[in-house]
């Protein structure tokens, strides 16, 4: 963190097909290796998938899967008197949307199917009916909060 003042935000430019923001930040994050082509034809071939699977526009599809994966709350450590406490604090929604798609994608590079297309596909899809493994690592997230509520009054 620097000192004097804050870090501008690198404006992100839209994806060339669905001219999304969000798109776009996704197919950074789910690139390896600077190989953006690679991660784009990896999205867009998902988003096929998923418009043929369940006949709906794939964009809806994957906004929906994005804000069932967003955290609303999590637990921070906090150290008070020798004991460190875990003190559930607000997500930010820039961070909220930083941990959806990295849950998102590292949940779908975890499953068994071919393709890393299909995969994404798959953990999209079950995100977007509230189901899979995207929105238990959610819901986990929130009981944990839930149960340290007793520790809020440490927050910082």
């Amino acid at each position: 963190m620097p000192r004097r003042r804050e870090v501008p935000k690198r404006p992100i430019t839209p994806d060339a097909k669905y001219k999304s923001k969000l798109v776009s930040k996704f197919i950074n994050c789910l690139m390896k290796g600077g190989k953006k082509s690679v991660a784009e034809s990896i999205l867009y071939d998902a988003f096929g998938i998923v418009e043929r699977r369940t006949k709906e526009p794939p964009l809806k599809v994957f906004e929906k899967a994005m804000g069932n994966a967003k955290p609303r709350i999590e637990v921070k450590s906090r150290r008070v008197g020798g004991s460190t406490y875990q003190v559930p604090v607000e997500v930010r929604a820039t961070r909220q949307t930083a941990l959806g798609i990295r849950w998102l994608i590292s949940f779908a590079r975890k499953r068994s199917e071919k393709s890393m297309s299909e995969k994404l596909a798959a953990e999209l899809m079950d995100a977007a009916n509230q189901r899979g493994t995207t929105i238990k690592k959610r819901e986990d997230t929130h009981k944990m909060a839930e149960a340290n509520k007793a520790f809020a009054h440490y927050r910082w």
